[in-house]
């Protein structure tokens, strides 16, 4: 882009002016359709607040965004450019840094720690800007965040930007809901029928050019035999579950971009593990079936029918398939399939088959192949051919132009690279001499008659001489990167000057192609690049250009790839675009463009009639102390420290009490930290090596999911944990929690086992309870649950300290240091010895020794009962046991307790020697 092309992008137009003048005036949710401009709307946002005067905290970004925010802030020689807090930073320099001011990008569990502890001056935060404000939920970090800034600090300001309109039309008052999460009343809607938008997108149209194609008959056949098995596969899974919503369960939603298996998943699965293994494999072969929908308008023959073939011939697919391999429907999809690549031909008897698979004993047919082309790809060839022609009768005014072709995936870009280099016919005899033709029994014939197509074809390709004529070349990755460092985004190629767009659509199923012609100095001979796949985002330069570009690279829409290019063009009237729209007419390509266009005008409907009457009071923004996302339940969370316990003798607390968890650094992944603070009981942040969560001195939670109980279990990390929460803590807990969404059961019927295994998870807990007695294991199915009961554990009881609780270690030296836990381990197991009487009797005595010496009498004074003292005075003084005669010869008396610096695990000082 030239100097001043690249000031024109800087600039807002003018509904761009109206977005910024609206989110900048009032704390607010900015919600446009996708592909409207919500990067440079954030851009100007950054440049405005890029000063060390303020203190602007920016979250729920990734690290491509923040590194082209930061990139692009330097190109407009913004003096303060943000930083980005993560783990590359210790605290004292995050402190610092908080302190110089500036812009911020923190991730969310550095910054609610630094919040807690206060190394963050809230009450000095200028605003927030909160990122992809879909995904902000109660329990979300990003949410906790917000609360605890309102909580602090009443002035500053929450800015909230998003571009997926139909995450917030899904379920009940979900807008409202995340509304209150942000702190914020006002709400922005800027969809792409907006007046303002029409009228500055009419003024300067760009030259669109459709191009709709026909199915050939055997892909519209194959496309039909596919929507009947779809069909009769929903049928099927409807009978057997009649409870499902058949309103989300159409053959419609499996032609559409989500995904059908998701949506009956969702409905399934509190029911999942009480299902058929039909009900099952029916949700699987839908999947399967969805994206065979998607493979057969974006691959070639060849991959299509190979991936056909291969689901035949897989002995897991046939004998786990719920029946649609079998249906006619079934057999018509393969046998067009095969007349795409083979051509009919009779075998000696005279039969006609489709790939020359005769079925006679004589004389087996002669393999003839077809290779049907991709429809567009002919219709491409003339495409870059009519704008090599404009290109050049414009030499006059424009030097260069540059050529994009957008695609859905790597796949279909590698593919398109190698059509334009050679042509569709060898393209196509390649992959099948890798693939098909080494798979038949007949290789020699298949392989012979694609050696000659491809000979004969070589003789009249005379487009091919041409290509390496007019100056193009092929580029990798690798290569195309010595032409310029940074990468580049679909959007710096579309609109010159970059831009991650924050879409988490699907890739996009069709090829768009588009002309973008500037206004470069440019040398007459320098060659074209030719470039594709992720890699080629490295391929600009200043020479003609033709790139290649994954839609998935940069998740962009069919229906926001459309805006991104009229936004485009109406920011730069003087250049010249043509759009040429390449959809096959009538298939699920099209009906999947279309529906994208229509749920997002559905959405924005949706949203404009809630606005109208939703109606949030000013309590909603937290700028006073009634908000009510502020409270917390402090009726619940303080409570006096003893109470009125017969325990505690009667004795009733001075004043109430503040309630108090300790909580484990790594913890602040989840949910749970955000919904204990929640309930009004304050956490503490700190680095714990035993336990995830401490709620009493006494109490010590190990929090556990299913997954994650399974593989501790299995490496024998989950021993070692409750080992050293026994050892320190007189309440250890293991707390298993589910998934809310899933029914809750540990594991299923089918995998549950009637006889103790090791194998068995069951087993392994069971054993666990066995060799860990004091262990209580805690069944949760949610985190507001955990945060519930947690509340109920601590009632009554004294708070912990954090400094008491940082100093346990389960490293074996610092275990070593405390406790000679081989004998005290040994003393557990004597008759008469159970974890309630064993620390009166270590009161007494301190090794082996001195526990043979000690009369019955004395040990029944020591234990407080004399059956358990008799128990034990039997064993000791027994024949072979550690009495006071094999004391004296094998002496193997330890020391219960640490009486030295070293660990002392064997024979009393001074004793003899066997």
């Amino acid at each position: 882009m030239s100097r001043s092309s690249s000031t024109t992008g800087h600039q807002l137009s003018e509904y761009e002016n109206q977005m910024f003048l609206e989110i900048f005036g009032e704390d607010g949710l900015l919600l446009m359709a996708r592909g409207l401009g919500i990067d440079r709307i954030a851009l100007h946002i950054l440049n405005l607040y890029s000063d060390p005067g303020n203190l602007v905290l920016v979250v729920n970004t990734s690290s491509s965004e923040e590194g082209y925010y930061i990139e692009e802030l330097e190109k407009r020689g913004v003096s303060t450019l943000p930083k980005v807090i993560n783990n590359e930073y210790g605290t004292n320099e995050r402190r610092d840094i908080y302190l110089q001011g500036g812009v911020l990008f923190v991730t969310s569990r550095i910054l609610v720690v630094d919040m807690l502890t206060d190394r963050l001056p809230i009450d000095l935060v200028t605003g927030v800007l909160v990122f992809k404000a879909h995904k902000i939920i109660e329990s979300c970090q990003e949410a906790f965040i917000l609360r605890l800034y309102r909580q602090k600090n009443k002035t500053g300001f929450i800015k909230a930007l998003s571009d997926q309109p139909q995450s917030f039309a899904a379920g009940l008052c979900q807008l409202e809901r995340v509304m209150r999460n942000l702190f914020v009343r006002k709400l922005f809607l800027w969809p792409r029928f907006h007046a303002s938008v029409t009228d500055y997108m009419d003024a300067h149209k760009p030259d669109v050019v459709e191009i709709q194609l026909k199915l050939s008959p055997s892909m519209l056949a194959i496309q039909t035999a596919i929507l009947d098995i779809i069909a009769a596969c929903i049928k099927e899974v409807q009978r057997c579950n009649p409870s499902l919503d058949s309103s989300e369960i159409t053959v419609e939603a499996a032609i559409g971009r989500k995904s059908l298996e998701q949506a009956i998943r969702r409905q399934l699965q509190p029911l999942w593990h009480q299902l058929t293994s039909t009900t099952k494999q029916l949700v699987a072969d839908l999947k399967l079936l969805q994206m065979l929908l998607y493979y057969l308008t974006q691959y070639d023959c060849v991959t299509f029918y190979n991936f056909l073939k291969s689901l035949r011939s897989s002995e897991k697919t046939v004998t786990n398939n719920s029946g649609w391999l079998f249906m006619e429907a079934a057999e018509s999809m393969f046998a067009h399939a095969k007349g795409r690549v083979y051509k009919s031909s009779k075998t000696a008897k005279g039969k006609i088959t489709q790939d020359g698979e005769g079925t006679s004993d004589r004389a087996p047919a002669t393999r003839e192949l077809n290779l049907e082309e991709n429809p567009k790809w002919k219709v491409l060839s003339e495409i870059m051919e009519e704008i090599k022609q404009e290109s050049t009768a414009m030499k006059s005014e424009f030097n260069s132009s540059r050529i994009l072709i957008c695609a859905s995936d790597d796949r279909t870009c590698a593919q398109l690279k190698e059509y334009l280099q050679d042509g569709g016919q060898e393209l196509l005899q390649r992959l099948y001499a890798k693939t098909l033709a080494d798979q038949s029994s007949k290789d020699t014939d298949g392989t012979a008659a694609a050696r000659q197509m491809s000979n004969q074809t070589a003789k009249n390709r005379p487009s091919r001489g041409r290509r390496k004529a007019r100056g193009q070349k092929s580029v990798t990755g690798k290569d195309a990167g010595d032409a310029k460092d940074k990468p580049l985004t679909l959007t710096q190629m579309v609109r010159g000057k970059g831009g991650p767009q924050q879409q988490e659509s699907e890739s996009d199923n069709e090829d768009a192609e588009m002309e973008v012609a500037s206004d470069e100095e440019d040398k007459p001979d320098e060659e074209a690049l030719l470039v594709s796949s992720p890699e080629a985002y490295y391929g600009i330069t200043t020479s003609p250009l033709t790139v290649i570009h994954p839609l998935h690279g940069c998740h962009v829409a069919p229906c926001a790839l459309c805006i991104l290019l009229q936004v485009f063009k109406a920011s730069r009237p003087g250049h010249p675009l043509r759009v040429y729209f390449l959809i096959y007419c009538g298939s699920t390509e099209e009906q999947r463009y279309l529906t994208s266009l229509r749920q997002e005008k559905q959405a924005f409907e949706h949203l404009i009639k809630e606005k109208a009457t939703m109606a949030l009071p000013e309590e909603v923004e937290g700028h006073g102390d009634t908000a009510p996302q502020l409270n917390r339940d402090q009726q619940s969370a303080t409570g006096s420290l003893q109470g009125s316990s017969s325990r505690a003798g009667g004795r009733q607390s001075q004043g109430q009490v503040q309630q108090k968890v300790i909580v484990d650094m790594r913890e602040f992944r989840s949910e749970l930290p955000s919904l204990i603070h929640k309930r009004g009981i304050d956490i503490e942040p700190v680095t714990i090596e035993v336990g995830d969560y401490i709620l009493t001195p006494d109490i010590c939670v190990e929090r556990k999911s299913v997954s994650d109980l399974i593989g501790s279990l299995a490496s024998g990390r989950l021993f070692n944990q409750c080992t050293a929460m026994t050892r320190y803590y007189k309440h250890p807990m293991l707390l298993i929690e589910f998934d809310p969404k899933k029914s809750f059961s540990l594991q299923s019927k089918s995998t549950a086992s009637k006889e103790i295994s090791y194998q068995d998870l069951s087993s392994k807990i069971a054993l666990l309870t066995m060799h860990f007695p004091k262990l209580r294991i805690l069944w949760c199915p949610s985190p507001h649950a955990t945060a519930q009961l947690f509340e109920e554990l601590k009632a009554g009881r004294e708070q912990p300290d954090a400094s008491a609780a940082a100093t346990v270690t389960a490293s074996e030296e610092a275990q070593q240091a405390r406790y000679n836990h081989g004998p005290y381990d040994m003393l557990l197991k004597m008759p008469g010895i159970n974890i309630n009487n064993c620390r009166r009797l270590l009161k007494c005595v301190s090794n082996f020794t001195e526990l043979s010496a000690l009369s019955q009498e004395q040990l029944a004074q020591a234990l407080e009962h004399s059956g358990n003292a008799a128990l034990l005075w039997s064993f000791l003084h027994s024949k072979g046991s550690l009495g006071k005669d094999t004391a004296k010869t094998a002496n193997p008396a330890g020391k219960f307790q640490r009486g030295s610096k070293r660990p002392f695990y064997g024979r009393k000082k001074g004793a003899t020697k066997r």
